[in-house]
């Protein structure tokens, strides 16, 4: 069990609340306390790991190794993939590893960290698939200007542009938890160290810091939500005034696999926010949690490469040169 600095750190109505010892350790619910059941969800889980890991690092492999692939789009979709390895390596090793060990308890220090990197990579993704819903809008409303426009150092520049802005909000969230000092328990109601969770565990009235992660949610979630919006909105219409049904179908087709992507992602994400405030019951709601942080990521790469026949392409020759470089001679079905 958790041990911590003092007491158990419980708010008493007469004492104020940096008054009291911090708390050092924080127990983690997990997804079940069924000790027949614990290997199986380690195996299961521990599959889905491998399974994002190499699908993402698969297609940042098909892209970096293949010219025709050296495009803003493609470029994009590699730094989405690595952000989405390192958004399930944020939370799921420390999963299996609990269950394999039996514990819940996750140090305050570690607690902070695993925070941090979630909103940083969560972010990442947010941001991302902003940048390429506007490189769909650019190639789709501006074919001629394309290569022009989305110029390598405009691509480079949004990448960064995208990690700053992450690193930002992360660390904001971390700074307006280094300001709780005191917590009403230390059972996190998650498999991991939510925000949100841990903003339901402090005994303090912190309005200041609700407005601020509120108006944090705003600025680094919604204007990328609206940049999307707004990018397919401008998308639609000169779609729509295609004369034939196959240039449409062409059209909407180069946008089909990030559209997809986008709804799985938000959401996802939006479930898993409406069932912790609905749900009764925590192990419901990291029902959604789960389909959030480990099926997204997962989902990601088949999503891309089943529906895009330059990813296939690319994936068919990478493994051609490896089997050549092992002097065998397969034969690979190009599709």
């Amino acid at each position: 069990m958790a041990q911590q600095r003092g007491s158990a750190a419980q708010c008493p109505s007469y004492t104020e609340p940096q008054n009291l010892t911090g708390v050092s350790e924080f127990l983690l619910l997990g997804l079940s306390e069924d000790p027949e059941l614990q290997p199986v969800l380690a195996g299961l889980f521990l599959s889905m790991y491998l399974v994002t890991v190499l699908g993402n690092l698969l297609i940042i492999l098909a892209v970096s190794s293949d010219s025709h692939l050296h495009t803003p789009m493609y470029f994009f979709l590699s730094n989405l993939s690595l952000a989405d390895i390192g958004f399930t390596s944020t939370t799921v090793p420390k999963m299996i590893v609990d269950m394999q060990t039996h514990s819940r308890v996750i140090s305050y220090e570690g607690c902070l960290t695993q925070m941090s990197f979630f909103v940083l990579f969560a972010c990442m993704d947010d941001m991302l698939l902003s940048v390429m819903a506007y490189d769909r809008f650019v190639a789709i409303c501006h074919p001629l200007h394309y290569r022009i426009i989305m110029n390598p150092r405009l691509c480079g520049f949004l990448i960064l542009l995208s990690f700053f802005i992450s690193l930002l909000d992360s660390q904001l969230h971390n700074l307006i938890m280094l300001q709780l000092t005191c917590f009403k328990d230390v059972d996190i109601s998650n498999f991991f160290c939510d925000p949100s969770q841990l903003l339901h565990l402090r005994c303090s009235d912190t309005f200041i810091n609700e407005m601020v992660i509120y108006f944090m949610g705003a600025i680094f979630g919604c204007l990328p939500i609206s940049g999307i919006l707004f990018s397919y909105y401008k998308i639609v219409s000169p779609i729509l005034r295609v004369p034939t049904s196959d240039g449409k179908y062409k059209a909407f087709s180069t946008c089909g696999s990030h559209l997809a992507v986008v709804c799985l992602f938000y959401g996802t994400g939006l479930v898993g926010y409406l069932s912790s405030a609905v749900l009764p019951s925590p192990r419901k709601s990291m029902v959604a949690s789960v389909m959030y942080t480990v099926v997204t990521p997962m989902l990601n790469p088949f999503i891309y490469s089943l529906r895009n026949k330059d990813i296939q392409s690319a994936l068919c020759r990478l493994h051609g040169r490896i089997i050549k470089s092992h002097h065998l001679h397969p034969f690979c079905y190009m599709g």
